[in-house]
């Protein structure tokens, strides 16, 4: 009887798959773009992009603006390139790098004339971050050193040509980042008090002034771009020279663009708002995080403001900015970025955001009007069908509203199928309708994937930043709970079926989730996750020191209490587990220290738990290289296909992963 059961489950569930669209192999998911990150020199005459090289490493390469002679100008042999950007006088590309994973970046240019490249910071520990440029000021940069006290960045500017570092402001200790006027002056400073938690911004009026509080922030009223390393509340200096605009909940629950007087302090009232979002925050790779504004690449004019509540968009203050934007969406759909332009401001390449496809880019001629299109990050997917991302807004346990994101197979009715619990990391981050190929991926092999905005995830306003405070793996996770609850009520999902997957906290996340609720899940997917709280404090980058206290403050004591620590990490509730792992970890990873991983291992297997454990020695916090994530993918999707019943290409061993399984 057992065994017709059986063969009647497993019919029904070949029936499903079989209108399911052609897999998508992961070489195509997971593997280098073909192009991305496009970017044109100041003078409009050449253009960059980010590519492999003939090594498969991702470098960056130039062309002339029409696309002649196009080569790498950078030649990183091993671990690639995420985050670069034009030198203001267009003679150097600029770009951050570290040591397979171990996030100590130091600031480098390419010579795009004789190729030579340079290490602008060779100061051995020494972190990079914070590198700002001016359009009128082509010949030297900005960028943040923890030179002189490895737990603070102070700011120094670079001569381009000769390399010469002078000091240009001292950190008192607890400054997050610093933000120049339109003199090309440090002038502001988004700052963090440990002692207090209040976030504070500070200025002075002139190079050789002292530094004065401007704005103060009580903990529970500021933003967490207030309270992270590399964060900032500061978005431009007013070209009127007078005022600052800078993000603000102190007058009402969502985060707002306001304009406050540089004398005082006074705010002068809302330039942009959104009733129910935050300023959206900008974090590309190494930026840190920063509100999402377009300013005028020479005046500095605020023109426009990203919020982003279930999907994104801008809130216009230039008038022919918005014109164009609009004349932009006419001929594509999707939310436009405006990733770069010359200083000039007669030629943009934009950056078309959907959630079913990588980016793609575009050449847009501000005089004609003319829209051409450049690339697509990666051609090779759109040959495939991909599934878009639904947005839906359910309702916790106690009535809180959870923005989310529903993603479910094409070709089949979303009815009753296994689901994956996609947990963000942070926590205080989102998850957004942007374009995830991990979510794609999913989908791809018959998951319903959802994707569920906990409380304490950032850009719904203060008071749901606020509701997760205490609550990491306890409300947070029971939130998760919630999704999965309404994805059953809703018939969408098999309550027999249901995995949870995340990266770093969301990691964790999983973790807890797997001991919290042994009877909902069938199995689970940790990526690079806390197991001991108290433990990944003790681990932390001495440059996160300060904002320790943000996490003691929003977490929990953990590293103080033990009795705290012992009820919110996942170390000390193991024989709740019931359900398989896989589990991934880097060596170099600066965070969760590979000991953490370790450790959670060794307990899950004295415990006769089921563990799968890769590690890869050569990646930090995430994998970077290609070959790393095909490794992890191929195990992640047999894992998946074994305990969930997905479809899965089968795994391979990849040339050039130095995965370890342990």
């Amino acid at each position: 009887m057992k065994r017709l059961l059986f063969a009647l489950i497993w019919l029904c569930t070949f029936t499903v798959y079989a209108k399911l669209p052609a897999l998508i192999p992961r070489e195509i998911l997971f593997g280098n773009p073909e192009r991305a990150d496009p970017q044109i020199s100041p003078d409009g005459s050449q253009l960059t992009w980010l590519a492999p090289d003939k090594s498969g490493v991702l470098n960056v390469w130039v062309s002339a603006v029409d696309g002649a002679n196009p080569h790498p100008v950078t030649n990183e042999t091993d671990y690639p390139i995420h985050y670069y950007r034009w030198a203001a006088n267009g003679k150097y590309i600029l770009y951050l790098h570290d040591n397979n994973g171990n996030e100590i970046d130091h600031l480098f240019s390419a010579d795009l004339i004789t190729g030579n490249v340079r290490d602008l910071t060779p100061f051995r520990g020494v972190r990079a971050q914070n590198v700002l440029t001016d359009s009128q000021h082509p010949t030297s940069l900005l960028v943040a050193l923890n030179q002189r006290d490895r737990s603070a960045f102070d700011m120094y500017r670079v001569d381009l040509e000769t390399g010469a570092i002078t000091l240009e402001a001292t950190n008192p200790g607890d400054v997050l980042t610093w933000k120049t006027d339109n003199n090309f002056v440090i002038h502001a400073a988004t700052a963090f008090d440990g002692k207090t938690g209040r976030t504070i911004i500070r200025v002075r009026d002139a190079a050789d002034k002292p530094w004065r509080d401007l704005v103060v922030m009580l903990f529970e009223r500021a933003l967490f771009a207030g309270e992270v390393v590399n964060g900032s509340l500061v978005a431009a200096f007013d070209p009127d020279g007078k005022s600052l605009l800078i993000d603000s909940a102190l007058h009402s629950d969502k985060g707002r663009l306001v304009r406050v007087d540089l004398r005082d302090g006074r705010e002068l009232g809302a330039v942009a708002e959104d009733a129910h979002a935050d300023v959206a925050y900008f974090s590309g790779s190494r930026l840190g995080l920063e509100p999402s504004v377009i300013c005028h690449p020479v005046t500095g004019a605020l023109q426009a403001v990203e919020f982003d509540y279930t999907t994104p968009h801008w809130f216009f203050l230039d008038p022919k900015l918005k014109t164009d934007f609009e004349s932009i969406n006419r001929q594509v759909p999707g939310f436009i970025g405006l990733v770069s332009r010359d200083n000039a401001d007669e030629k943009w390449i934009v950056a078309i955001q959907r959630s079913d496809a990588p980016g793609s880019y575009y050449a847009f001629d501000r005089k004609t009007k003319k829209l051409t299109k450049m690339l697509d990050s990666n051609p090779d997917i759109l040959r495939f069908p991909r599934a878009p991302k639904k947005p839906v807004v359910m309702k916790a346990r106690d009535g809180l509203d959870l923005v989310s994101y529903l993603t479910t197979p094409l070709g089949v009715e979303a009815k009753n199928l296994p689901l994956v619990l996609l947990i963000h990391g942070g926590p205080w981050d989102r998850d957004d309708d942007s374009y995830d190929p991990e979510v794609q991926f999913l989908a791809n092999r018959g998951y319903a994937v959802l994707q569920v905005n906990y409380r304490g995830s950032t850009g719904f306003g203060i008071k749901f930043f606020n509701a997760g405070n205490l609550q990491v793996g306890l409300g947070m996770v029971e939130d998760v709970f919630d999704g999965a609850r309404w994805a059953v009520d809703q018939g969408i999902a098999d309550p027999k079926r249901i995995a949870a997957m995340g990266g770093s906290m969301g990691g964790y996340a999983t973790l807890r989730a797997l001991e919290m609720r042994p009877d909902l899940f069938v199995c689970g997917v940790d990526e690079f996750g806390p197991a001991d709280e108290a433990a990944s404090f003790s681990s932390f980058p001495k440059y996160w020191s300060n904002i320790l206290a943000r996490w003691r403050r929003r977490e929990g004591d953990a590293d103080h209490d033990e009795n705290w620590n012992r009820k919110i990490s996942p170390f000390y509730h193991v024989a709740t587990i019931r359900a398989p792992l896989l589990i991934s970890q880097g060596t170099n990873d600066p965070r969760v220290s590979i000991a953490n991983t370790n450790a959670m291992v060794d307990a899950l297997r004295k415990a006769k738990r089921e563990v799968n454990y890769v590690v890869y020695p050569d990646e930090g916090h995430g994998l970077a290289r290609p070959e790393n994530n095909l490794d992890f993918y191929g195990r992640v999707e047999e894992f998946l296909a074994k305990h969930l019943g997905g479809r899965a290409e089968p795994w391979k061993k990849i040339n050039g992963s130095t995965a370890q399984l342990r």
